[in-house]
């Protein structure tokens, strides 16, 4: 079947001649008769060009093209389309199970009768080693060796495994360790604008489009490109050759005025958007920025925002290609024909923006007049909770307050609360712990900033904030400051030309004297690699019951994601790491209190070092051009000799190691060569009862593994040392460390097993409280299938294929919730996991449901609504409630009645 809409044109260039599907024929009164192409929002268009030049495939009909040129803005998606990306973007933490699913499937591929080589990427595929990296070492001129040492020798399995998967793929490209931040690296080098390719003789032109194993592939956004994070399941999916469907989406406008204020930053005004849209709800809908506020920001700045989208909850959050987008391209070192490329082909298609662009249509409008930002911070667990630095001391009080309450203070310890502060639980912890280091005596306090880090690929990307930090950290040294002892610092860039421009500046040797050393090139604290504490903080923090922060520049502060001994996480712009590294303390309010004192003994205040835009952008101007771009990246994906020198075995099948790293998953054993009919679930008992959104951090943890977890206990027993666990996120290959840290997120709250944090659970079976892992094995035995009870926002966060994959292989085969992530919706059926959601104004709570209840629910069929679920009490009584089935499109539902979307690709390649 093919789209009788769809009409080729000859596009000429400086670059070449090429041919282009346009749809200015789709305007009012033309083919479709629609309200018109030309009014569609910037993302849309990109979707419908997308539609035209596949309208000869399967895939694509008449109706789908009606339906995107007259979108209706105002009304619910219903209309399934599919999307092809013209790329899929990795980083390593998601992209190494999702090549051994890749190796696994060619092993399954000859069960089946097939040949492997069917299992190829079909379109290109990058993946970037960029989250391996911990901060082990801080603070001393060599840790960026010491720590990448120990980065080589804790990964030296997954590199390998991910060497020969370089060579054994086609159109599978890997940039080495210690480049950069996937995000940088495709924002400064893979991005393409617009895409080419040879198909039947013709030379093509298209925009370029992704979908990636991260959240924050979005962060491409702010170069115009169209592109958001999947979870690995579905990128696996895209990699063989299917669209990904999807319905179409309303789109939010957000109108931006003026320009920042003198003292505030991209960060703060991602923060503040976040907060806005947060608040207005984009969850499932892409937001685009528009509005003459444009003209006064960046391509950095833009990056920024794009950035966060998975924060403010929007499946992307666009800005239109421009001058500023032609200007980044020709600043990061692309070719001069490719900029050509780029602006001729988005002229011809109307996708060009600049003061004469007619307005789009839109689902709502949002206005922000950037003048009103101010600085903020966000904290300390979610990143749309903005505060403003002028309110971050009162804001962190009531969190401490909140702490004690917690903990059930008496009166007899509370009157050794300061005045107007307050309570705190003992006279040891209102004066501090103790602590000696090096000869220097302190005392380490609640709100004490343990941690300050440069990191993330939020603002790390953005030359105007790092170079900002550097001058707060010159001026502070040029005054005689220094940080405090008890913080650890970090500087992990989000690529070497950030490096290159700090030094040139000669900035970074002033961020060093404050301790902010080169830590790795790679997304450390953010992802929760922030390495351990020195024993003394620790020793302080568990003696005194300290609640302590951290401050970073990142986009995640999730519960436990930081690290395991830090409850309160607070997001900033790296000058404010820098600050807070000087204050030491989140109770410390910088306008008022002072950072500390000169060599005169003067107090110095925040004014008195921040630095001016006249100034930062001075250097900017002085001190990046293209040519740092083009060296650095000349050799991206050559790697450094150690990477080189991986042995690789030279085979189309992967000879499975005895690893700990990288296991032959069991998803695809005993597979048979046709689905089976959908079955029902009976008599199924609940594993985990959860509240509002939770993260899949809490599912699927990525940061350290305790010594005394399911996982920890795994690895000892197969001869690994503790100091050589490394984290979740590098054993992600490891089917068998992965199952047994989900729900082990040391945060978590199972209303099962009150009373305690972290995985713990009651198994029915013998109503005894133990871990997760645990239960989900003696239910096992007994073949009784499980279910999961959540409440709004289940699975927010990162894109995190595990946290489906492991529920799955706990024995989880459907999950009830108020409401879901849409990631994580899609990875459930990905993964052959029902998704059930409430009926309006029905909860856990309001159906009286406390998990001691057998659950039994009918098998489902293509197109049904709802499913009438069926509950049985402990007391013999009995009653139903009707669920609705969060299977939105048909093609999800092959994908679910298969067993999951691998199996539905496997058997569709086996079969041909």
């Amino acid at each position: 079947m093919s789209t009788r809409y769809s009409r080729e044109q000859a596009l000429s260039t400086n670059a070449g001649d090429y041919t282009i599907y346009p749809f200015d024929h789709l305007d009012a009164g033309g083919d479709t008769g629609a309200s018109g192409a030309s009014t569609l929002p910037y993302s849309l268009k990109i979707l419908l060009e997308n539609l035209l030049r596949h309208g000869g495939e399967d895939f694509v009909t008449d109706d789908d093209v009606q339906a995107l040129v007259n979108w209706d803005p105002q009304a619910t998606p219903s209309q399934e389309i599919a999307f092809v990306p013209a790329r899929v973007l990795l980083q390593d933490f998601t992209g190494v199970p999702a090549i051994v699913d890749l190796a696994a499937m060619r092993d399954a591929m000859i069960e089946l009768g097939g040949k492997p080589d069917r299992i190829n990427p079909l379109s290109p595929v990058e993946l970037v080693i960029d989250h391996s990296v911990m901060v082990d070492y801080f603070g001393t001129d060599d840790a960026l060796q010491r720590n990448t040492e120990v980065e080589i020798q804790r990964n030296l399995e997954r590199y390998r495994f991910l060497r020969w998967g370089q060579q054994a793929f086609d159109n599978f490209k890997v940039v080495p360790p210690g480049t950069g931040i996937v995000h940088q690296v495709n924002l400064e080098y893979l991005a393409r604008g617009v895409f080419t390719r040879e198909q039947d003789e013709r030379s093509l032109a298209y925009p370029d489009t992704l979908v990636g194993t991260d959240s924050h592939t979005t962060m491409i956004n702010g170069l115009g490109v169209l592109g958001w994070g999947v979870g690995g399941i579905e990128a696996e999916a895209a990699m063989l050759g299917q669209p990904v469907t999807m319905l179409i989406p309303q789109v939010v406008g957000f109108r931006l005025t003026g320009e920042l204020a003198e003292g505030a930053t991209a960060t703060d005004l991602v923060l503040t958007v976040t907060e806005a849209l947060r608040a207005h709800g984009v969850v499932g809908k892409f937001v685009e920025f528009f509005g003459p506020g444009l003209a006064h920001l960046s391509l950095a700045d833009r990056a920024t925002i794009a950035n966060m989208a998975p924060e403010y909850g929007a499946t992307c959050g666009i800005f239109p290609v421009d001058q500023e987008t032609i200007n980044y391209l020709r600043l990061t070192g692309r070719d001069e024909s490719q900029l050509q490329l780029v602006e001729q082909y988005m002229r011809a298609m109307g996708m060009w923006h600049d003061e004469n662009s007619a307005p789009a249509r839109y689902t709502a409008e949002l206005a922000l007049d950037l003048g009103d930002v101010v600085p903020s911070l966000a904290g300390p667990k979610r990143p749309q909770d903005r505060i403003p630095l002028t309110g971050a001391r009162t804001a962190f009080q009531q969190v401490l307050q909140e702490y004690h309450d917690l903990r059930a203070v008496s009166p007899e310890e509370q009157d050794w609360a300061e005045e107007g502060g307050p309570a705190v639980e003992t006279r040891e912890a209102a004066q501090g712990v103790p602590v000696s280091r090096d000869g220097e005596q302190f005392n380490l306090e609640h709100g004490a900033v343990v941690i300050a880090a440069i990191t993330s690929c939020t603002n790390t990307s953005n030359p105007a904030v790092l170079i900002a930090a550097g001058l707060l950290a010159r001026k502070a040294r040029q005054l005689g400051l220094r940080t405090r002892p008890w913080v650890k610092t970090s500087l992990a860039p989000g690529s070497k030309v950030v490096t290159e421009y700090l030094q040139q500046t000669g900035l970074l040797e002033d961020l060093e004297a404050m301790g902010f050393y080169l830590v790795g090139y790679g997304c450390t604290t953010c992802i929760g690699n922030s390495g351990p504490l020195p024993d003394d903080i620790t020793d302080a923090i568990h003696a005194g019951d300290l609640l302590v922060t951290s401050v970073l520049s990142g986009n995640r502060n999730f519960e436990g994601r930081i690290h395991q001994d830090v409850r309160a996480n607070y997001l900033a712009s790296p000058p404010l790491v820098v600050a807070y590294a000087l204050a030491g303390n989140m109770g410390v309010d910088l306008y008022k209190d002072g950072l500390g004192e000169d060599a005169e003994g003067n107090t110095v205040y925040l004014a008195d070092i921040w630095p001016s835009s006249a100034e930062i952008n001075e250097l900017i101007a002085s001190h990046i051009n293209p040519d740092m771009f083009k060296s650095r990246y000349a050799d991206v994906f050559t790697g450094n000799e150690v990477w080189n020198q991986l042995p690789v075995a030279d085979s189309e099948l992967f000879d499975w190691p005895d690893s700990t790293y990288v296991r032959k998953p069991t998803f695809f054993d005993g597979m048979p060569a046709a689905a089976q009919p959908t079955q029902g679930i009976e008599q199924a008992r609940c594993l985990v009862k959860v509240g509002d959104s939770v993260t899949t951090d809490h599912i699927s943890p990525a940061g350290a593994i305790a010594i005394d977890s399911p996982a920890g206990e795994y690895l000892i027993a197969n001869g690994v040392e503790a100091g050589d666990f490394n984290s979740y996120g590098s054993r992600r290959g490891n089917h068998e460390v992965m199952m047994r840290g989900t729900f082990a997120n040391v945060r978590l709250r199972n209303e099962l097993a009150p009373g305690t944090e972290g995985s713990w659970t009651t198994c029915f079976e013998t109503d005894e409280v133990m871990s997760i892992f645990a239960a989900a094995e003696r239910y096992r035995e007994q073949d009784v299938p499980l279910v999961v009870l959540a409440g709004k926002e289940y699975g927010t966060g990162s894109s995190r294929d595990w946290a489906a994959k492991g529920p799955a292989l706990l024995g989880v085969r459907a999950v009830i919730a108020e409401s879901y992530e849409r990631i994580h919706r899609s990875n459930l059926i990905g993964m052959g996991i029902l998704p059930l959601q409430y009926a309006a104004g029905d909860s856990a709570a309001s159906l009286e449901l406390d998990g001691t209840e057998a659950f039994s629910i009918p098998a489902v069929a293509p197109g049904q609504d709802t499913v009438t679920v069926t509950v049985q009490r402990g007391n013999g009584s009995s009653s139903q409630f009707e669920a609705v089935i969060r299977i939105d499109t048909p093609n999800e539902f092959a994908y679910f009645a298969n067993g999951g979307i691998l199996h539905y690709v496997l058997r569709d390649l086996a079969a041909k």
